[in-house]
């Protein structure tokens, strides 16, 4: 087939005195597009890289309508907007292209950590109580406090709509209205977008991958017992918490996912018992087909050490990092004997299944251009 890889690179990000220095984080690098065109190339199709941007230089519509390609490899985040991660695919289906991932509609939920635990809570699926602040000096929920006016439990802060740990560091966990407010301020003011306080979980973090497509999309049922055969887990991970210094407070930061990307400390497969871990891939397919989406996504928790280690979601990323030997799914697609090859190439395959793509088709298609 004819691939156009579709990424937003760092170095071509645009730039602005004043701006977070974690700004574009999650971004591509062009180790990571490097890595996925010699895959594609290996395998015998035809692939180039596209910087995923309508706007000149990049012209994006016209180097895709010069290319015709028969799928798009999309790992596009965008630069700017509310539902940035969506935007690409809106050009996609406007020009009639196949792309891997899932629908704008999911990417946009996806982003929108609010709205994925307002669609979480819809299913009955376990998250962290939380609030959403658009200012600074919102009422706080009444659920959140106790008797005295001070918080009930520990909240943590972070962005509505980043990734890669983005704003979250040890002030993330704050234990007062005081310190609530100033560090919503301080968030707000970084990041200019509303702040989603939630439920701090103390305990362990573990991840959940997953590759292919949910049969008979669209409909209620999400028990998922037994689990889905159209739906292939990678093996659980763990982030070692306890191996990093006492300035990261136990958490997944985004200085661990940056700075400290090289010296990663993990447990892959997640030392578990077997019936959390089936716990925790039901939990995925739950929320996987609660927000609709396609061919590939990790999926975040925490486990509540003061409640028996039970599972929360914190988010599901449709997105997920391809960093050959440093992007979370690709350690999990490693720990089950996966090549990096075997990863990217299973992506496609799932993306072309779901389109009903073939080489046979492929070729029929270029024939007619």
């Amino acid at each position: 087939m004819r691939i156009a890889v579709l990424a937003n690179l760092k170095k071509n990000a645009p730039t602005w005195e004043g701006m977070s220095p974690d700004q574009w984080d999650d971004l591509d690098s062009v180790k990571t597009i490097d890595a996925m065109l010699a895959v594609l190339l290996g395998a015998g199709h035809e692939a180039q890289f596209f910087e995923a941007n309508i706007l000149p230089p990049h012209n994006l519509v016209e180097h895709l309508q010069a290319f015709r390609p028969d799928l798009c490899f999309n790992i596009a985040e965008s630069h700017f907007g509310d539902a940035r991660e969506s935007q690409i695919p809106a050009v996609l289906e406007m020009l009639r292209l196949p792309y891997t991932g899932s629908r704008l509609l999911a990417l946009g939920i996806a982003l929108d950590k609010p709205m994925t635990k307002r669609l979480l809570k819809y299913h009955g699926l376990p998250t962290p109580e939380f609030q959403v602040f658009d200012t600074p000096d919102d009422p706080i929920d009444p659920d959140l406090l106790d008797e005295s006016g001070e918080l009930r439990f520990p909240l943590f802060v972070k962005p509505s709509r980043e990734g890669t740990s983005m704003g979250v560091s040890a002030e993330s966990i704050v234990r007062t209205v005081a310190e609530l407010r100033a560090q919503v301020a301080r968030m707000i003011e970084l990041y200019d977008q509303p702040m989603l306080c939630e439920h701090f979980i103390q305990g362990r973090e573990l991840m959940c991958g997953l590759i292919g497509n949910v049969d008979g999309a669209g409909g209620e049922r999400l028990s998922f017992d037994p689990l889905p055969e159209s739906l292939t887990f990678l093996p659980t991970l763990e982030v070692d918490l306890a191996a990093y210094d006492e300035s990261e407070a136990g958490l997944y930061t985004n200085r661990m996912k940056t700075v400290l990307a090289e010296e990663y400390y993990y447990f892959c497969p997640a030392p578990i018992d077997e019936a959390l871990d089936l716990e925790l891939k039901r939990l995925t397919a739950a929320t996987f087909h609660a927000v609709d989406c396609k061919d590939v996504s990790r999926v975040d928790f925490r486990l509540d050490a003061a409640n028996g280690d039970k599972p929360y979601i914190l988010e599901i990323n449709p997105l997920p990092g391809l960093n050959p030997g440093i992007s979370d799914l690709s350690l999990q697609a490693m720990a089950a004997g996966w090549s990096h090859e075997r990863l990217i190439l299973s992506i496609v395959d799932s993306a072309a299944q779901r389109y009903g793509l073939s080489a046979a088709t492929a070729l029929q298609r270029q024939a007619g251009d």
